[in-house]
């Protein structure tokens, strides 16, 4: 099986072509005004273009406004488009029709009970992103650099697609991917020399850390 791979919060051209050159097949970037990550739409629809043909793009909005989703889609032209605030299963299929583009829905989770609040979104949202809860004093619903237990995802109903986030890096990612065998990964802190800043040599470390790793569970 195929392992999907986003690398999320992308600024630079340099972070970029190390994402591509990797193995990405998805690039990130974040239109939310008080992340570290944030990029203005016509800057993010500059980069998507080096990835078109190459990694799908993901815009990830947190609660934005119809105005404004209008605009990223406008100038950066995504494959998909992230909601990863309090979106609810109705607010899902408003941008999905507005917008003929596939939503994917982040929903932090922490402990099993938290699966239940997934239900709503099946069959409205293309994917999930599942992430940890934001730390207690954090305005970032994701790129903490916070894991949560993998195990609980044993619980999911079959056939539920998703990306597994939330402090992922090359020293972890073996376990994650042991414990929770996901469709899919997402990484964002985990590659960066400091908040919002993108290590092309972490996100090449971050690549042979996955493909060691699948090698083991293939062996």
């Amino acid at each position: 099986m195929a392992l999907d791979i986003k690398i999320c919060g992308l600024k630079t051209d340099q972070a970029m072509a190390a994402a591509l050159a990797g193995g990405a097949s998805h690039v990130g970037f974040i239109f939310f005004t008080k992340s570290p990550r944030y990029l203005e739409p016509a800057e993010a629809g500059r980069l998507r273009e080096v990835a078109r043909g190459k990694a799908l793009a993901v815009a990830v909005t947190v609660d934005a406004g119809d105005a404004f989703l209008d605009e990223i889609v406008a100038k950066m032209q995504p494959d998909m488009l992230q909601l990863h605030g309090s979106e609810t299963p109705e607010r899902v299929a408003e941008v999905k029709a507005r917008h003929s583009l596939p939503v994917m829905k982040a929903l932090p989770l922490s402990e099993a009970a938290d699966l239940d609040r997934i239900r709503p979104f099946i069959g409205v949202a293309d994917r999930f992103l599942f992430d940890a809860k934001r730390p207690k004093g954090s305005e970032l619903p994701g790129g903490n650099g916070v894991t949560f237990d993998w195990r609980i995802l044993a619980g999911l109903d079959a056939g539920v697609d998703y990306m597994l986030s939330g402090g992922l890096n090359a020293a972890n990612i073996g376990d994650a991917i042991r414990l929770a065998n996901p469709p899919a990964i997402d990484i964002s802190s985990g590659v960066e020399s400091a908040p919002g800043v993108k290590d092309p040599a972490l996100i090449e470390q971050f690549f042979r850390a996955v493909r060691a790793a699948r090698d083991d569970r293939a062996a």
